[in-house]
């Protein structure tokens, strides 16, 4: 689709993407607590008439579900309105969301594909991800698994999520790792130290996850609000969301407010442009579960913070203790 957004070269992908693509996960639900699938895709008609060319989802999200909303919300669109897809297979979990496994079968990445297609309703994917490393299946078996989708044509660009440099190297031997997809954030900062240099140097795309860290880094997050999430909410039981850790978080998304306003924009948008800044981040994955969550956020697509900014929030983050990971470039 056209845009009106900067884009930046996704790797050696030949795709530009915008520096945002919209995240999926809370639309499964099964995770994040109730979620009205309407404004789901309300959400993602929003972000792509905001610009936002890319999306990316997982079938392991509501187990399907996430999938098959995107699908709904893209079906009928010209094809020069619809947004560039990417989802991830490799993972499943129970109805709950719970006890997940990693498979690298052959047998079950071509099942978990097909079902995928059918889900959000096209013939070939964009670019299809190995979520996690198999529990049970050698990296160098489930990567030619990937490749071999790849030559058959069902999807045009493969790529890894949540493996490390290591990992990389070993897939990066047998086939070209075109993406990667690892957590990163001002609070989880541990992809900056040696993933994104590998990706840099072997021309791999980098999109990150979570880098509002599942909505601390929004401005908006209080413990009220923490302690006020449905049982059900996967960030209840997360270490970041707890005790010392959220009181450090929290002061960390406080500091930022004051760059906000020097640009007139939201704290979340602040957050992100700070991963945009790093050498070897393509672009974020950014969670929107409603119109008004992509409006919080959109300014992030273009907006570039200058060194002075950098410098105030390294020192926010060795200030508070928030987070892991180097805290300047």
């Amino acid at each position: 689709m056209k845009t009106h957004l900067p884009t930046r070269a996704f790797g050696q992908t030949g795709m530009q993407i915008t520096k945002l693509g919209i995240g999926a996960w809370a639309m499964g639900g099964n995770m994040w607590g109730p979620q009205d699938d309407a404004e789901s895709m309300a959400a993602i008609r929003h972000a792509i008439d905001s610009g936002i060319n890319w999306i990316d989802t997982a079938a392991v999200y509501g187990n399907g579900h996430s999938e098959a909303v995107i699908g709904e919300a893209l079906a009928g669109l010209p094809a020069d309105q619809r947004p560039l897809v990417f989802t991830k297979g490799g993972i499943v979990r129970d109805e709950n969301g719970q006890n997940p496994r990693r498979i690298g079968e052959r047998k079950h990445l071509r099942q978990e594909l097909e079902n995928s297609l059918k889900r959000l309703k096209v013939e070939v994917i964009d670019l299809y991800q190995l979520h996690w490393p198999s529990d049970d299946v050698p990296l160098e078996d489930y990567w030619a698994n990937m490749l071999e989708l790849k030559a058959e044509g069902k999807v045009r660009h493969v790529g890894l999520s949540n493996h490390d440099e290591g990992q990389l190297a070993r897939a990066e031997a047998l086939g070209h790792v075109e993406t990667l997809q690892p957590p990163f954030s001002m609070i989880r900062r541990e992809s900056a130290a040696k993933i994104l240099p590998w990706c840099a140097e072997h021309g791999t795309g980098v999109i990150c996850y979570s880098p509002m860290q599942a909505g601390l880094l929004t401005g908006t997050m209080t413990a009220e609000r923490v302690a006020a999430m449905p049982d059900n909410d996967w960030r209840k039981n997360s270490p970041e969301f707890q005790g010392e850790k959220l009181a450090a978080n929290l002061k960390l998304a406080e500091s930022l407010k004051p760059i906000a306003e020097k640009h007139g924009t939201s704290v979340s948008s602040v957050a992100l442009a700070w991963c945009h800044a790093w050498p070897g981040l393509t672009a974020t994955i950014v969670g929107a579960r409603s119109p008004a969550q992509v409006d919080g956020w959109i300014d992030a697509a273009s907006l570039e913070l200058d060194a002075a900014d950098l410098e105030v929030i390294a020192k926010a983050i060795e200030t508070t203790g928030a987070g892991q990971g180097p805290a300047r470039a």
